[in-house]
């Protein structure tokens, strides 16, 4: 059953990402990347926040003058990572089949597909658009709905955009870092970008309460796949957490093209 407008609690679907965002990098291609792409991130994140532990006399990040608010707001995400949503992510990882597990992540990457190509015709990227309608019609039909992803060995792999990235692709700042409470690290624009992409994404169309359990299941499912990872984090979390993130973003927005590495410029 679908509502004629989505509520305004289902705008923003990337809920309780904060201590996990990398982790999904380097899990699954979720985030548009190649392995060893994600392994460069990893590799870098980890080298500066194992150097800058616990050191607050540094230099502010550029990207974070707002970290004596983002940090609090990081250790309660954790909080609530540790003592509800990983139990439930465990949980959730011995009880699912592989092949379940794997068919749900699919599904709801191919539904995010749809606010991919929205995005991408929004940018004027009308070769990437293409693709992305494409890889949705053939993982739609034969791909059962979604379930199996055919489109990745046909040629067509996930291209990963949102209404974050067509803001800065228009000229607006990206915006500082901002870690959210429950919903997990940010850029200005990538926040203000949720909402938008949440009226786009046909999950957040369905009525109550089936949307409820929808976007649930999602967040479950992202955290389940990412549990074997979690000895990547290393030295500072909060730091950790932080580059990631942001590489990712310059990535995004880049199209795979990384030309202002905002770490080039830290001291080891």
């Amino acid at each position: 059953m679908f509502a004629e407008m989505p509520t305004a609690h289902s705008q923003v679907k990337r809920s309780a990402r904060a201590l996990w965002i990398l982790l999904a990098l380097l899990a699954t291609p979720a985030m548009a990347l190649e392995t060893g792409e994600a392994a460069t991130i990893a590799n870098e994140a980890a080298t500066e926040a194992d150097v800058t532990q616990r050191d607050y006399s540094r230099p502010q990040h550029p990207q974070d003058p707002w970290e004596s608010f983002n940090r609090p707001v990081y250790r309660f995400n954790n909080f609530l990572d540790t003592w509800f949503l990983r139990p439930v992510a465990s949980g959730y990882r011995k009880i699912t089949p592989e092949v379940v597990d794997r068919s749900v992540t699919n599904f709801f990457r191919n539904v995010g597909d749809v606010v991919s190509l929205a995005n991408a015709a929004l940018q004027l990227k009308h070769r990437r658009a293409a693709q992305t309608a494409s890889r949705l019609m053939f993982n739609t039909t034969f791909g059962v709905a979604g379930l199996f992803d055919v489109a990745t060995g046909w040629g067509l792999p996930r291209q990963k955009e949102d209404f974050g990235q067509t803001l800065v692709f228009w000229g607006v700042p990206e915006g500082n870092y901002l870690m959210l409470p429950v919903l997990g690290p940010a850029t200005v624009t990538d926040a203000i970008g949720a909402v938008p992409d949440g009226f786009i994404n046909p999950v957040n169309m369905l009525g109550e309460p089936e949307v409820y359990f929808a976007n649930f299941l999602e967040v479950v499912d992202q955290r389940a796949d990412v549990i074997p990872g979690e000895h990547l984090i290393v030295g500072d979390e909060y730091i950790f957490i932080r580059n990631a993130y942001l590489q990712q973003r310059n990535y995004l927005i880049n199209d795979g093209q990384v030309v202002n590495d905002p770490f080039l410029d830290d001291d080891f």
